[in-house]
């Protein structure tokens, strides 16, 4: 599973503007939708050179970026939309938390997409980022995904009601997205985990215990992205009651504050799978045990009918001269009976006893 190594994020300096992620092969590529109620516009292949020309501040603008490998296409965005180092920075640098920062004329988003693994237990990982201006959303993204396709057919075919919104509308349907793996994510491991509770029910392989907690530190891996996720959307609750940010209108807010509902029901749903987990980690402990209670058992019931014949012959191996029996003719087949009819006895009894 990729993890994200906080210690090697804060090696970097806030300005340092270098793409820490691994999807290092993948080229940069930036896609253009001017769009309002009454009519759209797409620009498949836009380049750094139609800044200046293609932007239509009278209507909606979204610039969505695939591929962070061009430091200098970045840095040419930052300096053509006035946006702060730090920003650039955080877009950059994937071992950030997800985090919102709201500026004079700039809301900042980022946020961690997560989904299953097709080759593995764990999961992958891609940091996504979003800058919103006045009448401008701009979505950095690693690598080119489809998180976004059905978002962009709505656009173009005037489905719903984006088109006759502000981009904070847009915004909030990128991030519902996002939120959408999450469930995605769960609903995987939530199938995961009902395969490991049949397993441990047909045995004790060491293999299953190595499964649980790999989809342990999968649930943990996703609390660490959503709780963050889940703070920040509260923080845009506060920015409604204070009524301080012009960038989300007033009408938007709700669809923000679906969002926080979301994150809460996302944490009580991995609380409550990682109870499941717990107890498939449990059964497999009962389990373990139960297997080690019956090789003792049987063990004990060994020993048990083996100490009266052990005592028998301990007994006839002292070799005393005043030992009558050693001289009796047909000793020696006789305590071999005695001993064969002790053993059989105590198996009768132990088997009305129920113990094997």
């Amino acid at each position: 599973m990729r993890k994200i190594k906080y210690k090697e994020g804060r090696k970097l300096q806030h300005t340092t503007l270098e793409y820490t992620g691994s999807h290092k092969d993948h080229e940069t590529e930036m896609q253009l939708f001017v769009y309002n109620d009454a009519d759209i516009v797409e620009y498949e292949k836009f380049t750094v050179l139609a800044l200046n020309s293609c932007f239509d501040y009278t209507k909606n603008n979204w610039l969505n970026i695939h591929g962070l490998n061009d430091i200098n296409l970045i840095k040419t965005i930052g300096v053509h939309f006035k946006l702060d180092d730090f920003l650039l920075a955080d877009i950059l640098n994937t071992t950030k938390r997800t985090k919102l920062e709201e500026q004079q004329d700039v809301l900042f988003f980022n946020i961690k997409s997560l989904l299953p693994s097709e080759y593995s237990d764990g999961l992958k990982v891609e940091q996504l980022s979003f800058i919103l201006k006045d009448g401008i959303l701009i979505s950095f993204q690693e690598k080119r995904s489809d998180f976004f396709t059905h978002i962009r057919e709505r656009i173009r075919t005037h489905a719903g009601i984006v088109r006759t919104k502000k981009v904070d509308y847009l915004l909030y349907l990128l991030l519902d997205a996002v939120m959408e793996n999450f469930y995605i994510t769960i609903e995987d491991e939530e199938e995961n985990i009902e395969e490991l509770i049949d397993l441990t029910k047909k045995g004790a392989d060491p293999i299953i215990l190595e499964k649980i907690e790999n989809h342990r530190d999968n649930f943990n891996f996703l609390k660490r992205s959503i709780i963050p996720l889940r703070d920040s959307l509260y923080y845009l609750k506060t920015i409604k009651e204070d009524d301080t940010n012009y960038l989300i209108q007033k009408e938007t807010f709700n669809f923000f504050i679906r969002l926080h509902q979301k994150s809460l029901e996302l944490l009580e749903q991995i609380e409550s799978d990682m109870s499941s987990l717990e107890s498939a980690s449990n059964f497999y402990f009962s389990e373990q045990s139960r297997k080690m209670n019956e090789i003792m058992k049987t063990l004990t019931i060994i020993s048990a009918v083996f100490i009266p014949l052990t005592f028998i012959v301990g007994v006839y191996g002292m070799n005393f001269d005043n030992m009558p029996e050693l001289h009796t003719r047909n000793g020696y087949f006789i305590v071999m009976i005695v001993m064969f009819l002790l053993v059989i006895a105590l198996i009768i009894y132990f088997r009305k006893r129920r113990w094997f």
